[in-house]
């Protein structure tokens, strides 16, 4: 494997952990890391027209889902269990991961135009999410029995997160007490637990990848827009207000800049390596 290779596939193998990582996380969108790292678009094509798309995309899928394994799977006791650590300090890394790569969602997003539908769009997108995760964190107080069919319900929360960029589906499963048992089951490596919440995922994925790819084609700017309204909603409803102490406000502070620093150093790589 020649070097340019060998960065490739750490880049996008880094960035399928943290995809995978981001979807179990409380607050983090998996779609909008997917976005963000570039990687959206070849997923939602690949699910509308899985032969063509894995026939084009196949060295990009590669690396990211083994990354993405882990970070989901290989992952989920450590987030966990930093979580359970320093929620405060472990969303700031994955806000530092955001903000160190909107510049090139907003360019992405501008590449066929800004017109006013798209600011529409935009400021819709971004009240609506950001009003909806709100209520969710904040008002929202029912708690359900874990079962097999929750179970699954919370692997179709996570497939639409991936294909609906901003819908934080570990937030909906913590307002329905879901969360805890599911990343216990995944940490355990319960098999049924993953086998329960795999057919909803890649169900609910295949479900609207169509509509959403459809969307993009016909609407670009709009779209985007939108989803950039979404990744802004999304990130200023999980940012952090209370600290136990200057400790974890200092350790946040360096949570936050290692993430940014990550995100930058995941996009230099991704100029350097042109799809």
């Amino acid at each position: 494997m020649k070097r340019e290779e060998r960065t490739r596939f750490l880049r996008d193998f880094l960035c399928g952990a943290l995809i995978g990582a981001g979807a179990i996380l409380p607050g983090v969108s998996g779609g909008v890391l997917a976005v963000i790292f570039d990687v959206y678009r070849p997923l939602m094509e690949t699910l509308t027209h899985p032969k063509r798309g894995f026939l084009q995309y196949w060295h990009i899928f590669l690396p990211l889902g083994i990354g993405w394994a882990a970070g989901f799977l290989g992952l989920a006791r450590g987030i966990t269990t930093a979580y359970q650590l320093s929620a405060t300090a472990t969303v700031w890394l994955f806000i530092g991961l955001i903000g160190g790569t909107f510049p090139a969602l907003w360019r992405e997003a501008g590449k066929e135009g800004r017109g006013f539908a798209a600011w529409i769009s935009c400021a819709v997108c971004a009240m609506g999410v950001f009003s909806i995760l709100f209520y969710v964190r904040h008002v929202l107080h029912t708690t359900v029995e874990p079962n097999f069919w929750w179970y699954n319900f919370c692997g179709a929360l996570w497939g639409a997160g991936m294909v609906l960029p901003g819908l934080t589906s570990s937030s909906v499963m913590m307002a329905l007490g879901l969360y805890e048992p599911m990343m216990q089951g995944l940490a355990d490596m319960k098999f049924w637990v993953l086998s329960a919440c795999l057919p909803g995922m890649l169900l609910t994925m295949l479900l609207l990848a169509r509509v959403v790819t459809w969307l993009f084609r016909r609407h670009y700017a709009i779209v985007f827009h939108g989803i950039m309204g979404i990744v802004a909603a999304s990130t200023l409803v999980i940012l952090p207000v209370r600290y136990s102490g200057w400790g974890e406000a200092l350790m946040s502070a360096v949570c936050g800049i290692a993430g940014f620093g990550l995100a930058f150093f995941l996009e230099r790589l991704d100029r350097k390596l042109p799809r």
